[in-house]
């Protein structure tokens, strides 16, 4: 008969586990931190004027001509920027609903979050002639409405992740009939400048753009990831994490606020990126299995992907500049298709 491990054996065991899955977790987001930073330097070289490594190096740190200055530091750094922070606040916020609401589907795009941004800004826009900051800060709050109404409408004595998407999707659909009557409404210029924003695009994004969206992605980040602390109890179901002592209402309220508020900004932002939140969790939840909802890696697989998408869509084509959510959504629209069909699937049997 084998010999049971002592208690000192089964201690070491459990910490050189512990070392080696804190080891893969720190190589997997030191490798999407080197593929963001290179989708940066790739993004700041390149262009109309094709810039060396050395003079953008050079240019950053303050040296430079004139001319490489204005091209670096204020035509393309702003926007290579925003892309990363864009896509970390959708990767992250993508991350957090699906994790909280252990459903493949819950992302903010999906649920509705990103169509209340939209509705609010482009009625803003089209009726009252809102812009600049009035109209982000007007995108932010028709998202957190959108997010508070389909939370609103899910609670049944708790939250059903399933019910909450069917509802957000449903949402998600009013909310988008009331952006194509308004732009029924309007004059063909108003339309037209409302699509370009409604695809998701970075183009003419500068730093009146970047520094709201890092303000709010510098407090909201810290306060989801310290709110994640609960998301383990809470993902074992709410009578269970009750049990485990974690206040399942305040928690999930306070991470689901969390991940709306950072789909906002970044809708706001840019526009309502489509796929990104989909996509980039269960892609670092692939890169890291058995690490849970990986809400790091997915933030920063998020800002890969938008600074990617922002690259092809400025340069897959000569003279045409494609919306960033346009590239996302060649991504993203597959991966939803093979979802659902695999879903279906399951649903059958097989």
């Amino acid at each position: 008969m084998a010999e049971q491990p002592t208690a000192a054996e089964a201690a070491a065991r459990l910490g050189r586990l512990r070392r080696h899955r804190r080891r893969g977790f720190g190589a997997v987001c030191l490798v999407l931190l080197l593929a963001v930073l290179t989708a940066l330097l790739v993004s700041l070289c390149t262009g109309d004027i094709a810039l060396p490594v050395g003079d953008v190096w050079d240019t950053l740190l303050g040296g430079g001509d004139a001319g490489s200055r204005f091209v670096v530091v204020e035509l393309r750094l702003p926007r290579a920027l925003l892309a990363l922070l864009v896509g970390f606040a959708f990767g992250l916020s993508g991350a957090v609903f699906q994790a909280l609401l252990r459903n493949p589907l819950a992302s903010p795009d999906v649920i509705g979050v990103s169509s209340g941004a939209a509705a609010a800004a482009v009625l803003a826009s089209m009726v009252y002639g809102v812009s600049g900051i009035a109209l982000s800060g007007t995108a932010l709050v028709g998202a957190l409405a959108a997010g508070a109404g389909v939370y609103l409408l899910a609670w049944r004595r708790g939250i059903n992740g399933q019910r909450l998407v069917l509802i957000g999707v449903g949402v998600g659909t009013g909310l988008s009939s009331i952006v194509s009557y308004l732009m029924t409404r309007s004059e063909v210029t108003e339309a037209q400048s409302a699509f370009v924003w409604l695809a998701g695009s970075l183009n003419g994004r500068s730093w009146p753009q970047f520094w709201p969206l890092f303000g709010a992605v510098v407090v909201l980040a810290p306060l989801t990831l310290l709110g994640s602390r609960a998301l383990p109890a809470l993902q074992l179901g709410d009578g269970t994490a009750a049990g485990l002592g974690a206040r399942v209402e305040r928690d999930r309220l306070v991470l689901l606020g969390c991940a709306t508020a950072l789909a906002g900004v970044a809708t706001a932002a840019a526009g309502p990126v489509g796929f990104v939140a989909f996509v980039s969790p269960p892609i670092a939840r692939r890169l890291l299995p058995g690490h849970g909802a990986a809400l790091l890696p997915a933030a920063l697989t998020g800002s890969a992907l938008v600074g990617l998408a922002d690259l092809a869509g400025q340069h897959a084509l000569p003279h045409t500049q494609l919306p960033v959510g346009l590239v996302t959504s060649v991504v993203g629209a597959p991966y939803l298709l093979w979802l659902l069909a695999r879903a279906n699937r399951v649903g059958q049997g097989g």
